[in-house]
């Protein structure tokens, strides 16, 4: 058993370890009790999570990349049909002309 000072710093020492674990739970709780709260009140303000997003946006790229090759398929589409038709211009293709 310590006697003196050591024992004084022993107990010091056990006493600050105590107070260190008590502020790191604390500190979990606080932090527990933040995000909750900041969850609700992103909720009530109607904000799309990060991973909503991420979802909508690539299936907006992928909706214009689709959008990008129908227009191509039109394209040469409208073209054949003038040829099999001997039409001079594709009426889209005379729109795009018109609208440079």
């Amino acid at each position: 058993m310590s006697t003196g000072p050591n024992r004084i710093l022993d107990e010091f020492a056990k006493l600050m370890t105590d107070a260190a674990g008590a502020a790191q739970g604390v500190r979990r709780e606080v932090e527990t009790a933040f995000k909750g709260q900041a969850e609700r009140i992103l909720n009530t303000m109607d904000v799309v999570q990060r991973e909503e997003f991420e979802a909508a946006r690539e299936m907006a790229v992928k909706a214009r990349e689709d959008n990008v090759l129908l227009a191509a398929r039109i394209e040469a589409l409208e073209a054949k049909l003038a040829e099999l038709t001997g039409q001079a211009a594709p009426a889209a293709a005379t729109k795009a002309k018109t609208k440079k």
